[in-house]
């Protein structure tokens, strides 16, 4: 599986789930089942990278300021769906968080936002398709902290400097 496949899976389960998180995280199960095992160890592979790539400070103040606070679980969940959310927007905040006020279209903090399910997605489907654990990828182990320069999340006044296009559309009421 190439990278252009990954993300043609990653859109048809999030059209299919019409958005839906959970929902998409059981459409890419049932789709990932219908792959022999290399193909989806190698869609696990496309998707951990990508995961640890979102392991961001700037990428965490996004979900911060999206979700009024976000621990490290959460920010794990917020990982997961940004990548849920497709090349376009995994790409655009990865490489600037700040563009998250432009990609995302609409954002509801009740629905949008977390996406832990997905990230669960290829151990389900390698489970269920094989009956055995998936395999290491071989991926380099994630750094111990975000990249990036370290801010506090607490300080809002510090988010707004360091986001202000998401500052301002998301919590420009505060």
């Amino acid at each position: 599986m190439d990278e252009t496949e990954f993300w043609e899976l990653i859109d048809s389960t999030r059209r299919a789930a019409e958005g839906d998180p959970e929902e998409q995280a059981d459409q890419l199960v049932a789709q990932l089942t219908k792959l022999d095992p290399e193909a989806l160890t190698f869609f696990a592979r496309h998707f951990e990278s990508r995961y640890n790539r979102a392991y961001q400070w700037d990428l965490w103040a996004a979900a911060w300021i999206l979700l009024d606070g976000a621990s490290d679980d959460v920010f794990d969940a917020f990982r997961c769906w940004l990548i849920g959310q497709g090349r376009e927007v995994f790409e655009g905040a990865a490489h600037d968080a700040d563009a998250l006020a432009e990609l995302l279209a609409d954002f509801d903090p009740e629905l949008d936002g977390e996406a832990e399910d997905l990230g669960f997605a290829a151990d389900e489907a390698y489970e269920q398709l094989t009956g055995t654990v998936l395999p290491d990828l071989g991926l380099p182990e994630p750094p111990p902290d975000p990249e990036g320069v370290a801010l506090n999340m607490e300080d809002p006044a510090a988010l707004a400097e360091r986001l202000p296009e998401l500052w301002a559309r998301f919590r420009a009421d505060e």
